[in-house]
């Protein structure tokens, strides 16, 4: 038995329910929302139930937007010839933030885990695949997690665009700068050294 009222272990367990959220961070979250004035929860429910209805995905990337096409795929400035493919959104803006990649996405929202009965049909593989249907894109970079998943899922769809014409590449991955090689595993040194580059 918690102490606490029905209502407010219900919030808790709400709270609990999101990523990264452990029941004291829950019961954090259930209090501080418990002390906003009326309009600060009012505000705060709304905003959540807005971005509910209003986001969805874009129709050529799948990237999460307001809009039925999102900024990435409307802008004149981004080089259409390269796709840099990734799992989740999120990925989108990690990979925006180095102001090195200039070209298009493709978020998959997911990947192939028959363990977690998730089949390449259910993530957004055939989308991609139609994107390629004219001769605008040279380049799809698959930038996949470096998991089981992840790895299976980026041969997957290599095995699928290949024969289109399509060069595919993959992100190189290997030993974090500023790492001790020590403390390294097998998988990603041997990544490392498959990935080496001449100086």
């Amino acid at each position: 038995m918690s102490g606490f009222t029905p209502s407010l272990d219900r919030l808790i367990e709400q709270f609990a329910k999101l990523p990264s959220v452990g029941k004291k961070s829950a019961q954090r979250l259930a209090f501080h929302v418990l002390s906003m004035t009326d309009a600060e929860a009012n505000a705060f429910t709304q905003t959540i139930e807005k971005a509910r209805s209003s986001i969805k995905r874009c129709k050529i990337c799948c990237n999460l937007t307001d809009s039925d096409i999102c900024s990435v795929c409307s802008s004149q400035s981004r080089d259409k010839s390269v796709i840099c493919v990734v799992e989740d959104a999120r990925d989108v803006i990690a990979i925006e933030r180095t102001h090195e990649y200039n070209g298009l996405y493709h978020v998959l929202h997911g990947v192939i885990s028959p363990m977690n009965d998730v089949n390449p049909e259910d993530i957004c593989i055939k989308e991609l695949i139609m994107r390629l249907g004219d001769d605008t894109v040279k380049e799809v970079i698959m930038a996949t997690n470096p998991t089981v998943e992840g790895e299976a899922t980026s041969m997957y769809i290599s095995k699928l665009i290949k024969p289109l014409g399509v060069s595919v590449s993959r992100l190189a991955y290997g030993v974090p700068v500023g790492a001790d090689l020590e403390y390294a595993d097998e998988f990603t040194l041997i990544r490392a050294m498959e990935g080496r580059k001449q100086l």
